[in-house]
């Protein structure tokens, strides 16, 4: 790589990777430490090739959902201790709700399978329609749309408090009648 494309991939990790570390996470179910390898393994992976791409976020982006499909693919998974609380629980409360809402709504993420995780990340954090989703994941939208809806009843299930923290006592994630047009708007 030559040192005007050094250049320009050094302000690209600088202005965006706080963007696509938070992507991670959420790819993750909140494990911070699995996201940022997550996010150093794509970041390597475009070094690279920097030169040949065209669309540096939409590349790496690509990168992490596909590293993050080959993780849950793996045969052989590295066993992690559950424990009943989430580290944060122990501290004093924020008074902001918003702040609440991301703590609860990490616990249930984390709670969920890396399927599970990935479509709801990819539907509603990064707003990507269902085929899109299809396409990246390697599978139908038939396919995107009930692991969507189970994931949805899932979260429901395990974060009931969700719909009581979002603001104005709303929550964030559709009803149990959502329809696509609802939910994207």
């Amino acid at each position: 790589m030559d040192a005007q494309a050094q250049e320009r991939f050094r302000e690209f990790v600088a202005g965006r990777s706080s963007a696509l570390l938070r992507t991670a996470v959420l790819l993750t179910g909140g494990d911070r430490h699995a996201a940022e390898d997550l996010l150093q393994n794509a970041l390597v992976k475009a070094a690279g090739r920097w030169q040949r791409i065209d669309e540096p976020e939409a590349y790496v982006r690509q990168i992490l959902y596909r590293q993050q499909i080959s993780r849950w693919r793996l045969k052989w998974r590295r066993r992690e201790v559950t424990v009943a609380e989430p580290p944060e629980a122990g501290h004093a409360p924020d008074a902001s709700g918003a702040a609440e809402l991301r703590l609860v709504l990490r616990a249930a993420l984390s709670r969920l399978t890396a399927r599970q995780r990935t479509v709801l990340v990819l539907r509603y954090f990064e707003d990507l329609p269902e085929a899109d989703v299809a396409r990246m994941l390697g599978c139908s939208v038939g396919t995107v749309r009930s692991t969507t809806h189970r994931s949805l009843a899932r979260l429901r299930a395990l974060a009931p408090e969700l719909a009581a923290l979002g603001p104005d006592g709303g929550s964030k994630f559709p009803s149990r009648d959502y329809s696509p047009v609802e939910v994207r708007s």
